[in-house]
């Protein structure tokens, strides 16, 4: 825990699975609080979040606003604000706009939609900061979703602001790294020698996928297994008997090499659905971009995806840039850096 003294500024990146802070300076910290399940915790998870880095000054990005648990997208917005202010404790508090600026909560309430799911836009600013080509993207991979953000000159360049455009246009794409249940991704797959249809039920998620494929660590001790589709820990062994069960079978006929190739089979279609994305985007700059950008903790499909593309872009990774735990935190570091006037 930072106790030393007061930073400048801490930044929160409030979303609808995960909780993200840091301070510019290089502190970060990363949470999982599924907002749609307790959005009456959140109050008390900020502030949980906040003490662990003293500020003079707090500002926020956000994406939470469109969980079910709010009637709207402005509801949302305004509950968030208003557990902001509560737990800001009379400091300053800015909300990033997507207009580039970070405005007052009281700006924030008056045009909500101007704040919401507003992080795309600063990470992609932390980004083009890391670019030194004219033609450039972002590829950002989290637990629940994938932004793809063209840079031109080392600038964003978005076709669309809004979530509703945006994943008109697949600047947006809702497939992630844990998140997403393995029966949006595949409706059949082989096993045994056969193809076979698989159960459209949430068994399983694409956490089991990147886990079986050790792309991702175990979390056996994690305190919070609501997050896998059973509530059982965050193991391969687990992992294992959650994906043996969208073809409705016991563990005991699912070895690890079928869970494996099920797993492999997942990954595929997702990078399939990454890469079409990434080439639609990409029509914006008339070919493949120079440099791109990899953010999340999601990297490895972003790799995969690009991969599939067959294209020579030189690849810079965020986690190798910042380090693993601020390359998470990315936007709340973006939207930190921001308010200190270090990016552009």
């Amino acid at each position: 825990m930072k106790t030393k003294q007061e930073v400048a500024v801490l930044a929160l990146d409030i979303g609808g699975a995960n909780i993200k802070a840091a301070d510019g300076e290089g502190w970060s910290w990363s949470e999982p609080f599924a907002l749609w399940r307790s959005h009456e915790r959140l109050q008390e998870v900020l502030h949980s979040v906040i003490v662990r880095c003293p500020s003079l000054r707090l500002v926020a990005t956000m994406t939470g606003e469109i969980a079910d648990c709010y009637p709207s997208r402005r509801v949302g917005v305004e509950c968030i604000i208003r557990a902001l202010r509560q737990v800001s404790s009379g400091r300053e508090l800015g909300i990033y706009h997507l207009g580039g600026t970070i405005c007052s909560a009281e700006v924030a309430q008056e045009q909500p939609l101007q704040v919401a799911a507003s992080n795309w836009h600063a990470m992609a600013r932390l980004a083009a900061f890391y670019t030194i080509q004219a033609s450039a993207m972002v590829v950002d991979i989290g637990s629940t979703t994938t932004d793809i953000v063209v840079i031109k000159d080392r600038l964003p360049f978005p076709q669309a602001y809004t979530d509703v455009d945006r994943m008109a246009c697949g600047e947006l794409v809702y497939t992630g790294v844990e998140r997403t249940p393995v029966a949006t991704t595949l409706q059949e797959a082989q096993w045994q020698g056969k193809l076979r249809p698989l159960a459209s039920e949430l068994y399983a998620t694409s956490l089991d996928v990147w886990l079986t494929l050790g792309m991702l660590k175990e979390r056996e001790q994690h305190v919070d297994t609501r997050e896998t589709a059973d509530g059982r820990p965050v193991t391969q062994n687990h992992a294992r008997m959650r994906l043996a069960r969208m073809f409705l079978a016991d563990t005991e006929d699912f070895s690890t090499k079928d869970a494996i190739e099920f797993a492999n089979q997942c990954a595929t279609a997702q990078s399939q659905q990454v890469a079409f994305a990434i080439q639609k985007v990409s029509s914006v700059l008339g070919g493949e971009p120079e440099e791109i950008v990899l953010s999340g903790h999601g990297e490895c499909l972003a790799r995969r995806a690009i991969s599939r593309l067959g294209w020579s872009s030189k690849l810079i990774s965020l986690r190798d840039v910042l380090g693993e735990s601020l390359a998470r935190a990315a936007p709340a570091h973006a939207v930190a850096m921001i308010a200190r006037g270090d990016l552009a």
